[in-house]
């Protein structure tokens, strides 16, 4: 078994003391805590794998402290520990993030069956994450087996535009496949044997993102202690895909509109001109023409990215990919994990179905990767994924349905509050002055 690192938390020093032998005889390491208070202090200040938590510590409940426990360290395993049995505690206990539960009194193979599954999990959970760099070659089928006629549609612009050399400008939400999209315009492309090459534009600040595309010469700043090329050349002849390029600053927008133009550029630190023949794409979840009337994007370089337009739905927008997406995950995590591909209850195709998915298929695929990493069950129900999925009892207001044009106005509100980095920005989004969303969130909040 693989060495654990393990907190027991239980306000009773005989059963503290029980686990600790029983655990260190199967050569994990053990930190112990008597109540909520000191659990809380030792996993800020050390990295545990597993947490086995008393219902009881005290006057506390130990249900209590497991959200405050995964706020700190997400990757933590919690086992609750109780004399205390019942199905409504167990169920509770899970709902709230616990991974399993063991009624007192236990015995030492109790204890080593429980760390043996935890370990076999984390193993699993390992090998899922190095198979990631695989489940990005697989993503651009996912896309290409749609029946939605939306995507339908998308993808057949994405070829035409495929057999130009014309600038592409990908929008929509996070999560809606734009990435994917832009990959499989390159590989449709004359450019496909060469580099398709990405920059994520909201990752790096305005200097290190300036030498991420264009390279930067030796001593030009801080840190720069060789020459060192960027993306731009690093592309060359193929496709230099800006994710986010609404997220690109003000100066270096000037730098990329004159790339775009002349494709031309000076390394950070150089007066060399260099030259470099790459198709660029972009993406964007901003609504860039709001965001050019507030000043904040160049409208001539908007023109010079928005060539070709391709508007990408949400997935709540696709309902009828939803289910045929799902199952894709689950056969590819499937073969990953080496396991027999399981089937999705009716409850879980509901749950599935009613979701509004505010993460689009990235948020889908890792329920499903979550889903396939924690339940052992061959059939999954809803409660194999997250409670905001499981707990959903019928779909949102979306457009085309029985929904009055408040409640579409609404839900739409509320999703682009989520996902914006502010009240300013939600309102930019939105085309409407802070002052008015203010007083629209404050309503909705009244009416609940």
């Amino acid at each position: 078994m693989e060495p654990l690192n393990v907190l027991i938390i239980d306000d009773e020093k005989n059963i503290r003391h029980t686990l600790r032998v029983c655990i260190e005889s199967l050569g994990g390491k053990v930190g112990e805590a008597p109540s909520a208070e000191a659990a809380l202090e030792n996993i800020t200040r050390l990295t545990y794998d597993v947490a086995f938590l008393d219902l009881k510590l005290g006057t506390q409940s130990g249900l209590d402290l497991i959200p405050r426990l995964l706020a700190e360290n997400p990757n933590l395993t919690i086992v609750m520990v109780t004399a205390y049995a019942t199905i409504e505690t167990a169920v509770e206990a899970m709902r709230r993030g616990a991974w399993d539960y063991l009624p007192k009194p236990f015995t030492p193979a109790q204890i080593r069956h429980t760390l043996d599954r935890i370990a076999k999990q984390r193993s699993l959970a390992v090998r899922a994450a190095d198979l990631q760099s695989q489940l990005s070659a697989e993503t651009p089928d996912i896309l290409l087996a749609t029946t939605a006629p939306s995507v339908r549609a998308v993808l057949d612009m994405v070829s035409r535009a495929a057999t130009s050399d014309a600038a592409v400008l990908f929008r929509g939400e996070s999560g809606t496949g734009k990435g994917v999209l832009a990959r499989a315009l390159h590989k449709q492309s004359k450019r496909h044997e060469r580099p398709f090459v990405l920059v994520n534009c909201p990752t790096l600040s305005e200097e290190l993102l300036a030498s991420e595309l264009f390279g930067h010469a030796k001593g030009a700043f801080t840190g720069a202690v060789r020459d060192q090329i960027g993306r731009v050349e690093s592309a060359e002849g193929g496709t230099l895909f800006l994710d986010e390029i609404g997220e690109m600053p003000g100066n270096l927008q000037a730098k990329l509109l004159r790339f775009l133009q002349e494709k031309q550029f000076e390394r950070i630190g150089e007066t060399r001109t260099r030259q470099a023949d790459v198709r660029v794409v972009a993406a964007t979840n901003r609504d860039l023409d709001t965001d050019v009337r507030a000043g904040k994007f160049r409208e001539d370089l908007l023109y010079r990215l928005n060539v070709v337009e391709v508007k990408v739905p949400s997935l709540r927008e696709r309902r009828e990919d939803i289910l045929p997406l799902a199952r894709h995950f689950l056969a590819f995590f499937s073969r990953a994990l080496a396991r027999a591909v399981p089937e999705l209850s009716p409850a879980a195709e509901r749950a599935l179905e009613d979701y509004a998915w505010p993460g689009n298929v990235r948020e889908l695929r890792n329920a499903i990767e979550r889903a396939m990493i924690l339940w052992p069950s061959p059939r999954l129900e809803p409660r194999a994924f997250p409670e905001r999925i499981a707990g959903a009892k019928e779909r949102g207001p979306h457009i085309g349905g029985d929904f009055s044009v408040e409640a579409v106005e609404r839900a739409h509100i509320l999703a682009v509050m989520a996902r914006a980095p502010s009240l300013d920005g939600a309102a930019a989004i939105l085309g409407i002055d802070s002052s008015t969303l203010w007083r629209k969130r404050k309503r909705y909040d009244e009416v609940g």
